[in-house]
């Protein structure tokens, strides 16, 4: 998949995630709540990451770690596309910088 095409079904998820939050709470979440429910997420990631290098108790999780980690990239996207960041332009400039620092 294109990250373009990442970009758009991920503002598509979470536009419906704000219909229902608007439902359940009467608003959307703020791009503040969004960035912890990333940070939550992220943390989940390590615990998983944790289980399966066998360093954390493996306890019944309804999620798998490539399940989450991909939650966590959705996550990314948003906060970016709230924060009218090119998630294309931010990861080549990235890429690029470090790089040029590893020469």
């Amino acid at each position: 998949m294109e990250i373009n095409e990442f970009t758009n079904r991920a503002r598509k998820i979470r536009t419906a995630y704000h219909e229902l939050e608007v439902k359940q709470d009467g608003r959307p979440w703020t791009t503040e709540q969004d960035a912890l429910a990333f940070l939550t997420d992220a943390g989940l990631v390590g615990r998983l990451v944790m289980a399966q290098q066998g360093s954390w108790p493996a306890a019944q999780s309804e999620f798998s770690l490539d399940y989450k980690i991909a939650e966590s990239i959705w996550w990314l996207s948003s906060l970016a596309d709230a924060n009218d960041i090119d998630m294309t332009t931010a990861l080549e400039s990235f890429l690029r910088s470090r790089e040029q620092h590893l020469k």
